[in-house]
């Protein structure tokens, strides 16, 4: 493999991107993948799950690059971790319950604020700084009284300078099924209210499809994505490298897709994709001001 990847030209039109990795700690072999894209400029940003036994540990390994990828953090409400705290849920549990009155078995606001408000504490004691964004694992920062306990916390804590938030919304015209379900749940309300307390929001969000289809080629979507988004996306990936043993969270985690991306990010072929669409990986923290 080549070294840094340099994408910069004073001579043609490039266009900017965000590729954030998300999922940071939840496992070594997820943890060492990131590190080595976010080394090797593959990737612009990383998403942490706080919740993870590992968090303390791996960010250690993330601090050599402060100040070159934005680190943020990734709201967890439905992955193993979260379910271990006590105020977990299944994904489609999380999603009824945020938009269900709390009489009605729906989520607690102050309940949901002080859960947030712990996340972040997690988050800073590591890192010893506020995130430069905020994203959810399953998209759950967007979803009810999710977003708006989140928002409410950082405008209280992060007043005048809080992180940009990531929107689960496809650009236009890349919207497959599960792109509109996710757009549907809360992406319109958290740009409108994001925007009301002067809170940076990413436009839009690519890097969808099934992570579960062991024959999807992410070479060739990797090449669509770069050929047709437009300046100014954020795109998410799910790298890893191979864990032998699984580590914990493996089962059901759609490990496949992980090792895929890893492979594709971390080659070749990827720096020429980049050089070929003339795409910048840049810092939402930078670009989204």
């Amino acid at each position: 493999m080549n070294g840094p990847l340099k994408v910069h030209s004073s001579s043609h039109p490039w266009k900017n991107w965000v590729l954030c990795a998300d999922d940071f700690a939840f496992s070594a072999s997820v943890s060492k993948a990131i590190v080595h894209l976010a080394q090797t400029q593959r990737i612009s940003a990383t998403s942490a799950m706080v919740l993870s036994p590992r968090w303390a540990e791996d960010a250690a390994s993330l601090k050599e690059l402060r100040g070159q990828i934005d680190v943020g953090l990734h709201l967890d409400w439905t992955s193993e971790f979260a379910l271990a705290k006590g105020h977990g849920h299944s994904l489609g549990q999380t999603m009824l319950r945020s938009v269900w009155p709390s009489a009605w078995g729906g989520l607690a606001f102050q309940a949901v604020k002080d859960e947030i408000a712990r996340q972040l504490d997690v988050f800073e004691s590591v890192w010893q700084a506020p995130p430069d964004h905020i994203d959810g694992h399953q998209h759950v920062q967007q979803f009810g009284t999710i977003r708006r306990a989140l928002l409410q916390v950082l405008a209280q804590r992060y007043a005048g300078h809080p992180p940009y938030l990531r929107v689960s919304r496809p650009p236009v015209g890349q919207a497959n099924l599960k792109g509109r379900v996710m757009a549907a749940w809360g992406s319109q309300a958290l740009t409108q209210e994001a925007q009301q307390l002067h809170m940076a929001c990413a436009p839009a969000l690519a890097g969808i499809y099934d992570l579960f289809d062991e024959g999807m080629n992410y070479a060739a979507l990797m090449d669509r994505w770069l050929a047709e988004v437009p300046e100014g996306t954020l795109v998410m990936c799910h790298p890893g490298q191979p864990a032998d043993p699984p580590g914990p969270g493996s089962a059901g985690d759609h490990a496949y897709a992980r090792l895929a991306e890893w492979q594709h990010l971390s080659s070749d072929l990827f720096a020429q994709q980049l050089q070929k669409h003339q795409v910048c990986l840049v810092r939402g923290s930078r670009l989204y001001r």
